[in-house]
């Protein structure tokens, strides 16, 4: 037998809100010299749309504060004149500058933003490295503490002239935290956000981990180890992101502070811990301290975990990496 529905029953029916349409949301745009990319879940695409667009804005405004490539960047000032007198910057900088302080002391040095003394001298678009000469008269400039910050008048000043400082090795990671801030803010819970090579996890990936390749260095299309992770930071720092090859040296962007050169040895480091920040920071550190002592100072820190590519593509994992024997 053949029911049909009654008039006010199907009128109900039409007149019933439509169910949210709950899915994945994604955006990609080139910021910072690097792919951001963000990806998260959301039951309103208007709130997702919202939430990638405070995404891409926090990068932008990160861009625009810390470039050292645009010349009217508040970086780009302080290193124009700080060595002349304090320079009023905003409170991100000075943030970002005083969590640099906190890698450059556990390293012992082997972090440090005022690599970018040397590092100016490199191009390597246009394959030019600096005189042996150039390097010796730069390094003097290399040194984390002649860099002095004042927190409450939001100033930076240099104690010596020749004194440049550079954020790339950690500006990314905290524009990644900063971003992820604000989608927490917004009421997303399940979201990834990545810059290059740093990555922040949000939750998980709707009851699974997100599962975060780690490149091989020298293949773009293949990974040396998957890992599945959570609420989570991840960054790899590689030779293989600006570098140029000269009579079989390769030349990159990774410099040993205490040398002016390119640290030798690692061709990636990534690190695993509670935040892009330190974690941008720290994979830094790693490449330039090399394996054994990298390793050394993560057995240091709770929380963090690190995988290490030498020279010769030989692995190595953190303890808590470690596959079983």
């Amino acid at each position: 037998m053949k029911f049909a529905l009654r008039p006010l029953l199907l009128l109900a029916l039409c007149c019933m809100p439509l169910l949210a349409h709950a899915e994945w949301f994604q955006r990609e745009e080139a910021i910072m010299g690097t792919r951001v990319a963000v990806e998260l879940w959301s039951e309103d695409r208007a709130l997702a749309e919202r939430a990638m667009d405070a995404v891409i804005a926090e990068m932008r405004r990160t861009d625009e504060l810390m470039s050292t490539y645009k010349p009217e960047s508040q970086l780009s000032q302080v290193n124009a004149h700080a060595h002349e007198r304090p320079v009023q910057v905003d409170p991100d900088i000075i943030e970002v500058v005083e969590r640099s302080f906190e890698v450059s002391r556990m390293s012992g040095g082997a972090f440090d933003i005022t690599y970018a003394s040397v590092g100016y001298l490199y191009d390597y678009r246009a394959h030019q490295k600096p005189t042996d000469a150039q390097i010796a008269a730069a390094l003097p400039g290399v040194d984390y503490r002649k860099v002095q910050v004042d927190r409450e008048a939001h100033t930076i000043r240099f104690l010596r002239e020749g004194v440049r400082i550079d954020l790339g090795g950690i500006a990314k990671g905290y524009a990644v935290d900063r971003a992820v801030q604000h989608l927490r803010e917004l009421g997303i819970r399940h979201a990834m956000v990545n810059a290059g090579g740093d990555t922040r996890l949000l939750g998980d990936r709707r009851g699974k981990p997100w599962m975060v390749g780690i490149r091989d260095p020298r293949s773009a299309g293949r990974v040396v180890m998957r890992v599945p992770l959570a609420d989570e930071a991840i960054s790899t720092s590689g030779d293989y992101e600006r570098y140029f090859e000269e009579d079989g040296v390769l030349y990159h962007h990774i410099l040993v502070p205490s040398t002016g050169r390119s640290a030798r040895g690692v061709r990636s480091a990534t690190v695993i811990g509670p935040d892009a920040t330190l974690t941008d920071g720290l994979s830094t550190t790693l490449f330039v301290l090399g394996v054994e002592r990298g390793m050394q100072l993560i057995a240091r820190l709770p929380g963090v975990e690190a995988v290490m590519v030498d020279d010769e593509g030989r692995i190595y994992y953190s303890d808590g990496l470690a596959p079983p024997q």
